[in-house]
């Protein structure tokens, strides 16, 4: 399956988000025809460009403008219907359409037949959203994640007055997913590129397994001296590994602590939903003995993890770094024993494992040596196998 992922470090935008598609190999003749015949008396054009540094493709739509055009649903839907374009473009265009008018509805408190789209109607944005339904055909896109998106801080003007950052629109459209604000105090992401991140997107969060075959980068309006002001896709076969994701890895050197300190505090962050957490032996300075903590962690859980480091133990400081954590296809089966139902766990390649847990609960109810168990909960399993 061919996946495309959405890295929202610098917010998204339609025309971002057309101009990274096309950047990842999207034709832009092919893309640029099929929105010709939309019949809008615009003109489209796919600039190479700089961001901080990065090389980018830039989106323009470039029309003849009289007054600021107000379009209601159904003609916008009228007019995705008709175009020569394919059928699945067409759907997911007018779904994302569809999702914004609700949007707009809801924080205007009137029906959706009645919302006007001031800018978000306009041939400009008509031609973003389309673009990118386009796009993603063209690139044979069967599936769409999307990170955590960064929506900017501050305010921004609208026909509606100064209104604050992330618009109501925009936040509407991201209410449930996860979002953040980093650097310059301007909108980074826009209800367009807010509509089809949540109508498109089969999930939020870090890359899903995929083997990336192509990258590209949609240049956005403004250059930031914070970071490059694009939006990054990737564009990749999914692959079979259950679970290939980046995480935070939380460090801290501990010298001064008690082991009774120590072993709670490990309970704590495991209990907190750290996916691993261990002490390794450490000769500090001044020859001092030490342990070395190491967290495995969500991306999203470093910081209240980090937290509950500097409350419940004597460090000062904290190392934090992203990793990869590729974790082999597994599988459980229940077997039975003579002593009652254990899990065991199964790689992808055959090797397993009786359920710890399971064997500690038999063994501490029954009495029977935990090795006994273990040995029974393998006989049991290779047994099943060989049925």
């Amino acid at each position: 399956m061919k996946v495309c992922y959405f890295d929202a470090f610098s917010g998204i935008s339609g025309d971002m988000t057309v101009g990274a598609l096309v950047d990842a190999g999207a034709a832009s003749d092919a893309l640029v025809d099929a929105l010709r015949s939309l019949d809008m008396n615009a003109q489209f054009e796919i600039e190479k460009t700089k961001r901080g540094g990065v090389t980018a493709s830039k989106f323009h739509v470039r029309f003849e403008q009289q007054g600021h055009p107000h379009r209601h649903l159904k003609p916008i839907l009228g007019m995705i219907d008709k175009a020569p374009i394919s059928d699945r473009a067409k759907a997911n265009a007018s779904n994302v359409f569809r999702r914004l008018g609700a949007a707009e509805a809801r924080v205007h408190g009137v029906p959706v037949e009645k919302v006007h789209f001031h800018e978000v109607g306009a041939i400009d944005s008509i031609s973003d959203i389309v673009g990118a339904c386009i796009a993603l055909d063209l690139l044979g896109v069967e599936e769409v994640h999307t990170s955590a998106i960064n929506v900017g801080s501050g305010t921004v003007s609208t026909e509606h007055g100064i209104l604050p950052v992330p618009a109501p629109a925009t936040a509407a459209l991201l209410e449930g997913k996860p979002i953040y604000a980093r650097g310059p105090a301007v909108e980074l992401t826009t209800p367009t590129g807010a509509a089809l991140a949540t109508t498109l997107s089969a999930s939020f969060g870090v890359l899903p397994a995929m083997r990336i075959a192509s990258i590209g980068y949609g240049a956005g309006d403004r250059e930031f001296s914070e970071h490059p002001n694009v939006l990054r896709v990737l564009i990749g076969e999914k692959t079979t590994a259950t679970e290939a994701t980046l995480v935070s890895v939380i460090e801290a050197n501990i010298d001064d602590s008690s082991p009774q300190v120590l072993g709670y505090a490990l309970e704590r962050l495991l209990g907190a939903g750290a996916l691993d957490a261990s002490f390794s032996p450490l000769q500090m300075k001044k020859n001092r003995p030490g342990s070395l903590l190491r967290i495995i962690a969500h991306p999203h859980d470093q910081e209240r993890l980090s937290a509950i480091v500097f409350a419940e133990t004597s460090t000062l400081g904290l190392r934090i770094y992203s990793a990869e954590r590729r974790v082999e296809e597994r599988r459980v089966v229940e077997v039975d024993t003579e002593f009652g139902k254990v899990r065991v766990k199964v790689s992808g390649h055959g090797s397993f494992a009786p359920e710890y847990e399971d064997c500690r609960a038999i063994a501490a109810r029954t009495g029977t040596p935990l090795p006994k168990v273990l040995a029974a909960a393998q006989e049991a399993f290779l047994k099943t196998t060989r049925l």
